[in-house]
């Protein structure tokens, strides 16, 4: 559809520094955002401890505009099928 491939589309991953789960989550968003116009927003959950208390055991967690979208882990397909029709 006209237009849509230009409009970009807000992710959140709310993480920690030394979560493998997080890493792992973050390199198959930068993947599938060699191909769909992406802005990540990536909080450090450490920093704050209402964070914390909300996703400490669930990290990484991932909200696609402004939706949760996924725990753990996401693989490419998953995460591209989630994103057709929010952009």
């Amino acid at each position: 559809m006209p237009g849509r491939s230009h409009q970009v589309i807000a992710l959140t991953l709310y993480s920690r520094p030394g979560c493998h789960l997080c890493d792992e989550m973050k390199t198959v968003i930068n993947r599938v955002a060699q191909s769909t116009p992406l802005h990540l927003e990536e909080i450090d959950i450490s920093s704050r401890a209402d964070l914390e208390e909300r996703y400490g055991l669930e990290i990484p967690v991932l909200f696609v505009a402004g939706k949760k979208a996924a725990k753990y882990r996401i693989g490419e397909e998953e995460l591209r099928r989630l994103l057709v029709g929010r952009a």
